[in-house]
């Protein structure tokens, strides 16, 4: 099968378009016919990426194809496989320490995969995996969101920016969201009543008491972002985690993760999508061969939404 791999760890320098075996699908398997793949800024400084273990201490897997977001086609069941048939469109997160989908064919554990929404190509739904989950996971798992309380979504342009401010609306929470000045219409058409320009406000200088803060960005912004939340409100990052001394002093909570695969809460997502309440945000379609300046382009061009990688393998 034609796949982009890396033999050596690195930025998108290492990716080369090249020939590579057609996986085979073990027990609990599945092998998906890949339509299309959607990639992530900060893949490949991961070790997941690379080895076998989320940290440092995992074996090396190079050579190795990124990209863990795909929808594609189910094309083979692996052994004891009866959740799904062959001819089955599918959509899913794929675990990071596995193979991914910039690739013709990758064979995924059929427990991460859900049926793709109804209705939508599979170019759009490539963008919804991993993005959406963070924000889910973010707001309903780690934040508990309830109904009426206040979030204030740090990056609301960005790819799981984009799919926290329709999330949270869709959940009935209030939404201040912060972007670029030029995104600010595009951020308030995905359900934010407010939105903050982070390069010319302050947003502390505009919202106190919010009950969640969902921190996409890190760094001096995090930080700042303790001042805005309510006693015993919660501060969610996916950037880096959040003080424990600041919480303390704040008497507020941290919390910090990373995203997992979750068939359940992509079930929920999808009924989201399919009752018009949730749609993904593209920023462009990439063919294969192009991956690897798609990497690149993540590190230097501001961007609204998902760049997805356009496959279509043949079952």
């Amino acid at each position: 099968m034609h796949a982009v791999r890396a033999h050596s760890r690195g930025g998108p320098e290492q990716l080369v378009y090249e020939m590579a075996p057609r996986p085979r699908p073990a027990p609990g398997e599945v092998l998906v016919a890949v339509r299309a793949a959607s990639i992530t800024s900060d893949e490949l400084t991961r070790d997941a990426t690379w080895t076998d273990r989320l940290d440092a201490t995992g074996k090396d897997r190079t050579p190795i194809v990124p990209s863990h977001e795909v929808s594609g086609v189910v094309s083979e069941l692996g052994p004891g496989v009866t959740a799904v048939t062959v001819g089955d469109e599918v959509y899913g997160l794929i675990p990071f320490t596995r193979d991914g989908a910039a690739a013709e064919y990758v064979s995924v554990p059929v427990d991460v995969l859900a049926a793709k929404p109804a209705g939508l190509e599979h170019d759009r739904a490539a963008a919804v995996p991993l993005a959406a989950l963070t924000a889910w996971q973010a707001l309903v798992d780690h934040a508990a969101v309830k109904a009426g309380q206040h979030v204030l979504i740090l990056g609301g342009a960005g790819g799981v920016g984009s799919f926290a401010v329709q999330i949270a609306s869709a959940l009935g929470l209030r939404v201040t969201a912060t972007a670029a000045a030029q995104d600010s219409d595009f951020v308030t058409g995905l359900g934010a009543q407010q939105v903050l320009d982070y390069a010319g406000t302050r947003f502390e200088d505009h919202v106190k008491d919010v009950d969640v803060v969902l921190d996409l960005v890190g760094g001096q912004t995090q930080t700042r972002s303790w001042t805005v939340l309510r006693p015993g409100g919660v501060l969610v990052s996916i950037v880096s985690p959040p003080d424990p001394k600041k919480a303390a002093e704040h008497g507020a909570h941290g919390a910090f993760f990373i995203v997992e695969p979750n068939h359940d809460e992509l079930d929920a997502i999808t009924r989201l999508i399919e009752n018009g309440r949730l749609a993904p945000v593209v920023d462009r379609v990439v063919a294969l061969t192009d991956t690897r300046d798609a990497y690149e382009a993540l590190r230097q061009k501001h961007r609204r939404g998902k760049v997805v990688i356009h496959v279509a393998a043949m079952s």
